[in-house]
């Protein structure tokens, strides 16, 4: 069975690229769809993958213009099953397929911790979609909880801390159009005196903040920084959070904030909170992130304690 497997990059394509090896019959006749960026080029060597135009948060117009490569690219492909987690290049796939009569399937990001996001709403009016979330707490008969991609993980105390952030990573993202540059201006200075830090940029200008930044990072290159640092700071993204977890690193999450043009919602403090709770992460705000905390959350390591569990759709 040819399953294709759509998510735009960054988090959404970090989450699936988690949770498909998990997902019951799902094999190796996949063929990825998805944007082309350093991350997924990265982590999809080897794959069968066709790189689509972008499609911005909420453009419905460059959604409507990615329809017809859909048409093109299930019949290619003969695909019998779509799975996405969104986000907008959800909505250029999963109509058509489920038209068509192929078993669709929508997983709502993990990063949706109090309901379904713009995307997962407008998709609810399609038929032959079947619909699934990562929090039990807002399940129903039309959201099956499927599982979560933060499953399995525990943070740990460790016996000997370091004293001093030596090597850091510094993270947001790749969304364009939002800057987080009060972020770079508090950690500039609280990282002055590190012997290395990777500092991802996204598109926010990071000029006259003495620091070398790079606007995106390969997926190879960011988890060998992360695995190597003493801390990790970065967004509230469910990718850059998860990919943290992944490489043994407990995270300072900062939200960004949509009052303060940083992004076009507040689910981030969602996620921050959630992972906090969970004892997985630090959850900061700009303006209380202190540079002691960075010492703190440098104290743990992260291990999957427990093989995440097999997922049915």
């Amino acid at each position: 069975m040819t399953t294709m497997l759509v998510a735009s990059s960054g988090g959404h394509f970090t989450q699936l690229a988690e949770l498909w090896p998990r997902i019951h019959g799902v094999n190796s006749e996949c063929v990825w769809v998805t944007f082309d960026s350093p991350q997924t080029r990265s982590m999809l060597q080897g794959q069968t993958v066709e790189y689509v135009p972008y499609i911005k948060p909420r453009g419905l117009g460059s959604v409507l213009r990615n329809v017809p490569q859909a048409f093109k690219l299930m019949r290619k492909y003969n695909v019998e099953r779509v799975i996405s987690t969104g986000s907008a290049i959800a909505l250029a796939y999963l109509p058509y397929s489920a038209i068509r009569g192929i078993p669709t399937h929508y997983i709502e990001s993990a990063t949706r911790v109090e309901g379904p996001s713009v995307t997962g709403k407008a998709l609810r009016r399609v038929p032959g979609i079947k619909f699934y979330n990562q929090h039990e707490t807002w399940a129903d008969d039309q959201w099956k909880f499927l599982g979560s991609v933060f499953d399995g993980f525990e943070s740990i105390k460790l016996d000997n801390p370091p004293t001093k952030i030596k090597r850091a990573v510094v993270s947001v993202g790749t969304m364009e159009d939002y800057s987080f540059r009060d972020f770079f201006v508090q950690l500039a200075d609280y990282l002055k005196d590190a012997e290395a830090v990777l500092w991802q940029t996204g598109s926010t200008d990071v000029s006259n903040l003495n620091i070398d930044g790079k606007a995106v990072v390969p997926a190879h290159e960011m988890e060998d920084a992360m695995r190597h640092a003493d801390v990790v700071i970065a967004h509230a993204g469910t990718g850059t959070a998860l990919t943290s977890l992944r490489m043994g690193k407990r995270p300072i999450l900062v939200p960004r904030d949509s009052s303060h043009g940083q992004h076009i919602d507040d689910h981030q403090f969602q996620t921050a909170a959630l992972l906090d709770s969970m004892g997985l992460a630090m959850s900061r705000k700009v303006e209380t992130l202190s540079e002691s905390d960075l010492l703190d959350a440098a104290s743990y390591k992260v291990v999957r304690s427990d093989q995440p569990r097999p997922l049915s759709l």
